[in-house]
């Protein structure tokens, strides 16, 4: 507030409490924009920024179901959208003055198999953040001769994002790059020339070739017959005879995409000759919007086949054995580990399961714990019969029986206001009631800790240290 509020101008006021509010200026610097978005509709109201004190002007009024971006360029807007059912997105464009929805036409059509996620705009360029076969690809686009290529990142499975790009007129794209084998880098990468150049890398301490390591892209059959991709890395020296530990990891909720990144912690493991790998499940978005569609509601239960899938996948393939294969998920990715050893126990020789979202059912009932309501679009409103049923079919606390387990630990944070406390401790409590054999279950609450784990700067690695030595005493490594 300025120290008369008289002179102080409303400029918008959002109605709407389910939406976000953001402002900002263009790249170009010729716009500020006043964005409104939920989570399936969105809005952008405009200025000039040569006038300030001129009115905002609603660019497209909001629409039921649609998300869209305007990206402005010098003589024309381009718009990302999933307008008219275009769920993996289509890019549009419009002239800078006939903005209204009417007025859009199509660029690069809606594509059963590619995600279109982000556009980065530049004088002369644009790049295209595309997601296929599960992995990013960067498409350069010239705005002169409307010529294209794809930046080539030589590896088989790995993760790549836009950089901090705020320069207009530049030729460079800045960029992130990492892979299994390859520490996060920054690279620019000049959009005229196709030179790359390394800006940055993170270092790994007690040296560290990437050469003595090998990743690799495989793809398990689902049981509908859907191919799920799995990234794996392990140490040269590896023999796929069914011998080595792997451990297999997942997510597969929100849309979230567990792309394949670097871990200089994870070299404990690959050095002790594990193999690390993720399930690239359902639930995610790794393939697409249909792929995260295909695990969540009603579908959910998709996501913990496919998991289950890929283990006996590695398994067949002799990467490992059940005797060998360990799982580990948090979170969301923790109730995915609760699904599976209630669904196929004797596939897991051990299961980390980190603040597990266990307790489905009762947890959505309850309308006072943070983040229930916003989720009903994940999970389904249990107040709905159909709802309620389907969820109690698959939540690990309702599903528990008398049977054998894998060995597990099950780690919590007292504090923890998302999964609280006492979820994976009832869950526990029932196992360990229920459960015929002889294996490890450990429970481990920490006293300090919320949903994120350690805050502080190396806490984190005991919990670390925690699961490693799980994982190590169950192979009987001792070094």
């Amino acid at each position: 507030m300025g120290k008369d509020a008289k002179t102080d101008a409303l400029v918008y006021e959002e109605k709407d409490k389910s939406n976000y509010i953001s402002v900002g200026k263009s790249k170009n610097n010729r716009y500020i924009f006043i964005v409104s978005t939920a989570t399936l509709s969105s809005e952008y109201r405009m200025l000039d920024a040569a006038k300030p004190s001129g009115t905002f002007k609603i660019f497209a009024p909001r629409m039921k179901d649609v998300l869209y971006d305007v990206i402005p360029l010098a003589d024309r807007f381009l718009i990302l959208t999933n307008k008219d059912d275009a769920k993996n997105f289509k890019l549009m464009e419009c002239p800078l003055d006939q903005t209204s929805a009417t007025s859009w036409k199509e660029v690069i059509p809606v594509r059963p198999d590619v995600l279109l996620q982000s556009v980065e705009e530049f004088k002369d360029f644009v790049v295209i953040n595309e997601r296929k076969d599960g992995l990013v690809k960067l498409r350069v686009r010239s705005l002169k001769d409307h010529s294209e290529h794809y930046i080539d990142f030589g590896e088989a499975a790995y993760m790549a994002n836009f950089g901090a790009n705020p320069e207009y007129n530049s030729t460079n794209l800045r960029y992130g790059y990492t892979s299994l084998t390859t520490p996060y880098s920054t690279f620019d990468y000049n959009m005229v020339t196709r030179e790359k150049t390394l800006k940055k890398q993170q270092e790994v301490l007690g040296g560290y070739d990437s050469k003595e390591y090998v990743t690799e892209r495989l793809y398990a059959t689902a049981k509908d017959g859907t191919k799920v991709p799995i990234s794996l890395v392990y140490k040269k020296g590896f023999r796929k005879d069914g011998n080595a530990p792997l451990l297999l990891y997942g997510y597969g909720s929100y849309g979230a995409s567990m792309d394949a990144s670097f871990g200089s912690t994870r070299l404990s493991l690959l050095n002790r000759g594990f193999v690390f790998a993720i399930a690239h499940i359902r639930g995610g978005q790794e393939m697409g919007r249909l792929w995260y569609e295909n695990g969540k509601l009603l579908k959910k239960i998709n996501t913990f086949t496919d998991f289950i899938d890929c283990g006996e996948f590695l398994v067949r393939e002799k990467y490992t054995s059940k005797a060998h294969l360990y799982a580990q998920g948090g979170s969301a990715g923790g109730l995915l580990m609760g699904a599976v050893v209630n669904m196929a126990p004797e596939l897991w020789h051990g299961v980390i399961a980190q603040v597990p979202f266990v307790d489905v059912v009762n947890t959505m009932l309850d309308e006072n714990i943070p983040l229930t309501t916003n989720e009903f679009d994940e999970w389904g409103n249990p107040k709905e019969k159909e709802a309620y049923f389907y969820m109690k079919s698959y939540s690990p606390y309702e599903n528990v029986e008398k049977k054998g387990y894998p060995n597990m630990l099950v780690t919590t944070g007292l504090h923890d206001s998302q999964v609280q406390y006492f979820e994976p401790s009832k869950w526990v409590a029932k196992l360990r009631d229920m459960k015929t054999d002889q294996n490890m279950l450990l429970l481990h609450t920490n006293m300090e800790f919320g949903h994120g784990g350690a805050s502080g700067r190396f806490d984190y690695l005991k919990d670390l240290a925690l699961n490693y030595a799980f994982l190590f005493t169950l192979e009987g490594i001792t070094k």
